[in-house]
């Protein structure tokens, strides 16, 4: 934790067909930010949610 709030620099991000990517969430392990992603592949929808820390470029 820092003075402004918790250090949260992992990302769940959602890609949708069309290519545009949208945040569902931050968290402060990988491993969290893994699981809400695997839950959400679960659902059998479409989208792709991938995991990525903040400042790490895209792949």
């Amino acid at each position: 934790m820092t003075d402004s709030g918790p250090v949260l620099p992992w990302l769940v991000i959602r890609q949708d067909d069309n290519g545009n990517r949208y945040r569902v969430g931050r968290y402060a392990t990988r491993d969290e930010a893994q699981k809400v992603a695997d839950g959400l592949d679960d659902r059998g929808h479409r989208q792709l949610y991938c995991v990525e820390r903040i400042g790490q470029p895209a792949l």
